[in-house]
């Protein structure tokens, strides 16, 4: 088994080690299933994945308040790959059942559930370890092992990347995560260069207005007629200041106003989020008319307004172009040809961002769809199920990427974050 990851080796079985791997990935990702916690309360999920890497004999340190971080040493000296994934639920109650039956494990805490995948996600990073490490003689080269806690929250990145960056120094060369995908159908995957996951703004803003009554509204200073111009001028913003060729939408998904029928209110809050695959190109120009129309609008209605909240976006998850074909060729060597798909893009946003801004990379679409099994309801619904035969690709592709990035001897392009990194890890929605 040791001679399969070699240097010049050309028999390399990689798909039959993610087979042979399967049961314990199954036994990893039932169990988290079954124990969710949300973003920021892993704790438990900690100890488990940290009694996992003690059973594989993999050294790590859990970072407080950011996850844990592993390290495997191989035999030979070469570069150093980077392996993240994310381990946090979501507050939402599952359904026993996906699209057609009944699930093979739901959660046992009540109200959070795994609707995302990210114990998918853990298990396959473990399986990707587990191999690893029995190989580790023939690695020409380092593995960083990621298990990122608070990914949907995106909070306990800020913790997780300046303690492996600034404390322990790892000197990254890649990095390489996947996400499963609910409309990708099991036994592929799509790991096409550009942006992936979408970037993104969120916003909170605070209206002040002249109270009055409901009868005398010439009285008043509307924050309603205020909102109401902004809310028009929303849609027109997108039409006339960016690019038909650039995809973003911008959603209000609160408005907080009044409480008396017949009382013009002094004050309304509305808050929301803004998507795009460009956030330098098309986000920014974006916000920026849309604060102007915010200021204008206030001036013309005779109101005020206060920003309560509106931090740096999330940058969008950028794949290298020459990573993204590594990890295809990949794909086509050690699965096969028709394991190679192309995903949409997808309008939702990851933290992985902070690493694809960091070190040369990218993140994978791992197919979990299959009508036999039952899966394919979205993210983040009750609905949602994995079809536990796509981590056996998920693992396959990771570990030929690893195998192939540490024999690659070309330069990459790339041009890391030109900020500081605290600015980079505290972006949020």
């Amino acid at each position: 088994m040791a001679k399969r990851f070699r240097r010049n080796g050309e028999n390399m079985d990689i798909l039959n080690e993610a087979k042979k791997n399967f049961d314990y990935m199954v036994r990893i990702r039932r169990h988290m299933h079954e124990y969710p916690e949300n973003s920021g309360v892993e704790y438990e999920t900690v100890k488990y994945i940290a009694s996992e890497l003690d059973a594989l004999g993999i050294e790590y340190v859990v970072v407080p308040e950011g996850g844990i971080i592993g390290q495997i040493h191989g035999g030979k000296p070469g570069k150093t790959v980077l392996l993240r994934a994310d381990m946090d639920a979501l507050p939402i109650k599952e359904s026993k059942t996906n699209l057609t039956k009944e699930k093979v494990c739901i959660s046992k805490n009540d109200g959070i559930s795994h609707a995302c995948g990210h114990d998918a996600h853990t298990a396959m990073l473990l399986a990707e370890a587990k191999i690893l490490n029995e190989n580790k003689e023939d690695l020409n080269g380092n593995i960083v092992l990621l298990f990122e806690r608070g990914e949907e929250a995106g909070g306990n990145i800020r913790n997780l990347l300046p303690y492996a960056v600034e404390t322990m120094k790892l000197k990254i060369d890649t990095c390489m995560a996947t996400h499963v995908k609910w409309d990708v159908p099991t036994g592929t995957i799509s790991a096409e260069p550009g942006a992936v996951f979408s970037g993104a703004y969120g916003f909170i803003i605070k209206l002040h207005g002249q109270a009055g009554h409901g009868s005398r509204p010439d009285l008043a200073h509307s924050v309603l007629d205020c909102f109401n111009n902004i809310y028009n001028h929303i849609n027109m913003i997108r039409m006339k200041y960016v690019a038909p060729t650039d995809i973003l939408t911008c959603s209000v998904g609160f408005v907080n106003c009044g409480t008396v029928r017949n009382i013009i209110p002094d004050e309304l809050t509305f808050g929301g989020t803004i998507r795009t695959f460009n956030v330098d190109g098309a986000g920014t120009p974006f916000v920026k008319q849309l604060m102007d129309v915010v200021e204008k609008e206030c001036e013309l209605c005779q109101c005020t307004y206060e920003i309560l909240h509106m931090p740096d976006p999330l940058f969008e998850c950028q794949n290298n172009a020459v990573c993204s074909e590594i990890a295809k060729n990949a794909v086509r060597k050690y699965i096969g040809e028709d394991a190679v798909t192309v995903a949409q893009p997808w309008m939702a946003s990851e933290s992985m961002q902070t690493c694809l801004k960091l070190w040369p990379g990218i993140i994978t679409f791992t197919g979990i769809q299959s009508e036999e099994a039952g899966t394919g309801a979205n993210h983040h619904t009750p609905e949602f199920d994995v079809d536990e035969r796509g981590m056996i690709y998920g693992v396959a592709a990771a570990l030929g990427y690893v195998k192939d990035f540490l024999n690659y001897d070309k330069e990459i392009p790339f041009k890391p974050f030109e900020g500081t990194l605290k600015n980079l890890v505290e972006r949020n929605l």
